[in-house]
């Protein structure tokens, strides 16, 4: 083998290696888009995360809903226009005998008024205070909701930019080793017009160049797929990516504390958790109606030539009335509503069970998928070095006719495969760094630092909380 096809071949894939590897191997190599700029850029434009950040305002809507109950109902009528009235009375005579008479009035007018009516609860079986808290716990559920999407949004982000930053190497590796197969036919070609090998080496050439050609073909198709979905979740065509490093130092250090901290804190269990709250309180609603209700209500009405007589000008009218409603029966609606949010309320008590099991089960799969990908970079750098070794051997061991060429085309192969599986690694350790702690339920900004201005949604509930009145959203629409 000559010197020149061992430099292409060492020198050349450590090079693609070096540059396009998931770890930063140099200081000096060229800086691109970083992991941390591409999740910043997931995390303010994926429109996943929009979504539910708008669900989560529209959520927070309920409370003043809800708090309405607390406040008067004001109605203001007016009517008016023109009628043709008319009327006859009978007059009996007083006197026996005396003939009976009729009188007649018609005529037109055009009669007009306006009233107001004021209405307040005073009592309502507690259902105002109780859907208030509901729709208090409600938005609480959203916002763990928000955080759920913020944290599988993140995941995404990273698990696709580290997909294509994979690709991105193995598809340089595979290219390399099409041109390290290229000179290795040329010189069996070479070496087989001197007499030196057969027709059978040079055709075992050949077939590894196919072979070679066909895994750029499937790199080339793995890269595009990866580039499409990152830019499906990141939002931005992706440029030069630059090698990324786990965020271990963000989880917890034991994997009972690993287990412990998001059976208690991720927020898939928050919102199970606030989903109970909700239902709970849905049920002392329902039993709301079984409660009297009391209200008090106010009326006053003015009119200007009555509908109903020809003969009054203006007539004026002022209430104020209280009045008690004791449900006794109504159909029996309301008791199968107390029963149907009493098996809602059982339902969602299951589902935050099955939501801590499922964290747990998360959590410990993450864990040991990322301790197997810790090891799984140490055997396969051990590999590479192994397969180096062995390739230069049988080179030499080739060049004095003791090794034959499907031997070095075989030992090439094995050497781009360990390549292949150490890029692999290092992305597989990056990734299932990222998925412990989206599991723990730690995979927020804040916590790995993302230099990103953090949604705040209490902001908006703030200042729709207590708005009596007004369409237009705080953002101006």
């Amino acid at each position: 083998m000559s010197r020149r096809l061992r430099s292409i071949w060492v020198g050349g894939f450590t090079a693609g290696v070096a540059v396009c590897a998931v770890l930063p191997l140099t200081a000096s190599l060229a800086r691109g888009e970083t992991l941390e700029s591409a999740l910043m850029q997931a995390y303010q434009n994926n429109p996943s995360i929009n979504s539910q950040r708008a669900a989560t305002r529209a959520t927070d809507e309920g409370v003043p809903q809800a708090l309405s109950g607390y406040r008067p109902r004001i109605t203001v009528t007016a009517s008016g226009g023109e009628q043709s009235l008319s009327s006859t009375a009978k007059t009996s005579g007083i006197v026996p005998g005396t003939p009976t008479t009729y009188l007649t009035q018609s005529g037109y007018n055009a009669p007009y008024g306006a009233g107001a009516t004021i209405t307040q609860t005073l009592f309502n079986g507690f259902q105002t205070a109780n859907r208030t808290r509901q729709a208090e716990s409600a938005v609480r559920a959203a916002r763990a909701t928000l955080r759920v999407t913020e944290q599988t949004v993140l995941l995404s982000a990273a698990t696709a930019y580290m997909n294509l930053l994979r690709d991105t190497a193995i598809l340089d590796l595979q290219r390399r080793n099409v041109e390290v197969l290229q000179e290795q036919l040329r010189q069996t070609r070479d070496r087989f017009n001197v007499g030196e090998v057969t027709r059978t080496d040079v055709a075992q050439s050949e077939s590894s160049l196919a072979a070679g050609r066909s895994q750029v073909l499937l790199a080339q198709a793995n890269y595009t797929a990866s580039a499409a979905t990152y830019r499906q979740v990141i939002g931005t065509e992706p440029g030069k990516l630059s090698p990324a490093t786990p965020v271990d130092r963000f989880s917890p250090r034991k994997l009972a504390d690993a287990v412990g901290t998001g059976s208690a804190t991720n927020p898939a269990v928050v919102t199970a958790e606030y989903n109970v709250d909700v239902a709970q309180l849905q049920v002392k609603v329902a039993e709301g109606a079984l409660y009297p209700t009391l209200s008090v209500q106010g009326n006053v009405q003015k009119n200007f030539m009555s509908p109903s007589s020809l003969n009054v000008y203006e007539s004026y009218s002022a209430s104020l009335l209280g009045q008690l409603s004791v449900p006794l029966y109504q159909g029996g609606a309301e008791y199968s509503l107390i029963r149907q949010a009493k098996e809602t309320l059982g339902q969602k008590r299951l589902d935050l069970d099955t939501a801590r099991d499922t964290v747990r089960q998360n959590v410990v799969q993450a864990w040991g998928q990322l301790d197997a990908a810790k090891a799984n970079i140490e055997a396969t750098q051990a590999q590479v070095q192994a397969s180096e070794i062995a390739l230069n051997g049988i080179r030499e061991e080739a060049r004095v006719g003791q090794r034959t060429t499907f031997d070095v085309l075989t030992a090439q192969q094995t050497l781009v495969n360990a390549r292949v599986a150490v890029v692999t690694a290092q992305h597989d350790r990056v990734v299932a760094s990222y998925t412990l702690l989206a599991a723990v339920g730690r995979l927020a900004p804040e916590v790995i630092g993302l230099h990103v201005p953090v949604y705040n949604a209490t902001v908006h509930y703030e200042q729709v909380r207590d708005n009596w009145a007004g369409v237009r959203t705080p953002d101006g629409r």
